[in-house]
């Protein structure tokens, strides 16, 4: 979840989990290098929706948006709405301090700056206890670092009054959330999603229900409300497992029923298609029976008319429960699931659910209410019983800047990189030194045309240099491609237009430091921390 020097940031859990990969496959690895080969792959892999699916319920979206470098999101159409209909929303994320701030992190701030700009309730953190567990940085180091992060977000526009800025480390309420949260944790989880064994600190392990507790974090100040987390696409093992998190902590849980048994998810949708199909075979269909419905799916198997969408081993469980019921009628209700929930807070729910209702051991079957309804009514009795109530959080990702030098972008290479701190005549002078899509000679530059969709110079204009000016950054685009616009006329005026950023930057950044001398946010070195030594194991 956070922005660090590589990226702009067996247990099963709910939403498959995504681990390294040695074999040249997509490799989603918080700690690791920052590279994806294919973004196309982790639409398939890792269920990242496409971003261009709903740019259009986006209002006044981003230029990084307009531009399809944030390529991918996880449920950020709830967050969409709400920004929209003006209900409360929030926007948080997070920042190692393990070197400079660098054109890389700049995207996470302005995604950061964009959403509080439209309502957002907006949070930045420092992630010092995972620099300190995971890379190994003293506290002083941190305390240098985090500094310089805090004034590059605030010197590109974020609202420090308006918004939210904390350490982890001096946050006593998130870390008792994360200890709440580390309750759903198992170490099989950790293992599976992170790689994590036998010779991983406990504080490592510890930095990462910090990071769930983060994610969840603007809901315990404010309450419940959608929540979006701009990170790169080597965070999402975070968010996932931060959304499982978050449903494990719910009072209850909501799912359609048909009948007094359980089903999977899977299985419901396979008794919804009987239900649905129940005029060809139910002697009554205002009233089908459970022994009806397996009878029909019985007879239907290998029928092309009749299409189920499921695996064979799903259909066959689902007939042996429907068989079970024998002469149950199927009827659609909504269940309320008690996951966690006090003996006063299900006494509560069950007063609460309007209308007609069945009362079991550990479940509410509720006849008259939409699943809209239900889930609010869920939450509200949570709320009014001393629980959370969480909003599964979202998330968007955007693409990594390629390095100025090609491959990866990275604050140990520092020719490979714009650091926000750089002195605008360096700042300059490395964009010159840039590797760009060119052809070999000018000649077939003009009969072939750039490879623009391969230029490190180009991303600077389509990432940072256009800024809102779409015409501009299309303009660069099609001169490249045409043949129009050569090499080294581009990178001088790249290099000139970072130059003039950078200075102005830091000029701002100047002005920051009175805005964070203000903030009540420890930036000095933590006595009671001196000494320790760190030991990062990656």
């Amino acid at each position: 979840m956070t922005s660090d020097d590589s990226a702009p940031d067996g247990g099963t859990t709910g939403e498959e989990q995504g681990g390294a990969s040695d074999d040249g496959g997509v490799a989603l690895d918080p700690w690791g290098s920052a590279t994806v080969g294919d973004y196309r792959n982790l639409f398939e892999e890792f269920g990242i929706e496409e971003f261009d699916e709903i740019i259009d319920r986006v209002p006044d979206p981003h230029y990084l948006m307009r531009r399809g470098v944030i390529f991918g999101h996880r449920g950020y159409d709830a967050v969409a709405d709400a920004m929209r209909k003006g209900d409360e929303v929030a926007a948080l994320s997070g920042f190692m301090p393990t070197g400079d701030p660098h054109i890389g992190h700049k995207l996470v701030f302005d995604e950061l700056i964009y959403h509080q700009e439209h309502g957002a309730d907006t949070y930045g953190l420092i992630a010092d206890l995972e620099a300190h567990s995971a890379r190994g940085m003293t506290w002083a180091e941190i305390d240098e670092h985090a500094r310089d992060y805090l004034l590059s977000l605030i010197a590109l526009g974020f609202d420090a009054e308006a918004g939210t800025l904390y350490r982890q480390s001096t946050n006593r309420e998130l870390q008792d959330l994360a200890f709440e949260l580390g309750a759903k944790a198992r170490f099989a989880e950790f293992e599976g999603i992170y790689g994590f064994d036998g010779g991983t600190s406990v504080s490592h392990m510890q930095s990462v229900v910090t990071q769930m507790a983060d994610i969840l974090y603007p809901q315990l100040v404010d309450g419940p409300k959608p929540t979006v987390i701009p990170v790169g696409p080597d965070q999402d093992p975070h968010v996932r497992f931060s959304r499982d998190i978050a449903a494990r902590m719910r009072y209850f849980r909501v799912t359609e029923a048909f009948a007094s048994f359980e089903l999977t998810d899977a299985q419901r949708r396979v008794v919804a298609v009987a239900y649905d199909d129940r005029e060809a075979y139910a002697a009554d269909p205002e009233t089908p029976r459970c022994e009806e419905a397996a009878e029909y799916l019985r007879n239907a198997r290998g029928d092309d008319a009749s299409d189920v969408g499921a695996a064979d081993e799903v259909v066959d469980a689902t007939i042996g429960k429907l068989a079970n019921g024998g002469k149950e009628p199927l009827r659609p209700r909504l269940r309320f699931l008690d996951r966690n929930a006090t003996d006063g807070a299900f006494e509560a729910l069950i007063d609460a659910v309007p209308g007609e209702k069945r009362v079991f051991e550990a479940h509410v079957d509720a006849f008259e209410m939409d699943r809209a309804a239900a889930e609010e009514l869920a939450r509200e009795v949570e709320l009014d019983h001393d629980g959370y109530g969480f909003v599964a959080p979202s998330s968007i990702y955007h693409r990594f800047m390629t390095g100025l030098t090609g491959g990866k972008m990275s604050s140990s290479d520092p020719a490979s990189h714009i650091s926000l701190l750089d002195d605008p005549e360096d700042g300059y002078d490395k964009v010159k030194a840039a590797t760009t899509g060119g052809r070999e000679t000018a000649e077939k530059q003009r009969e072939l045309g750039g490879r623009a969709d391969e230029c490190p110079v180009y991303e600077l204009y389509a990432y940072l240099l256009a800024g809102d000016d779409d015409e501009f950054a299309e303009a660069v685009y099609e001169e490249c491609v045409g043949g129009e616009r050569l090499c080294g006329d581009c990178k001088e005026q790249a290099a000139g237009l970072m130059r003039e950023f950078l200075a102005e930057h830091q000029e701002k950044r100047e002005e920051a430091e009175e805005l964070l001398a203000d903030l009540d946010v420890d930036l000095d070195v933590d006595a009671s921390r001196r000494g320790v030594a760190p030991s990062a194991e990656e």
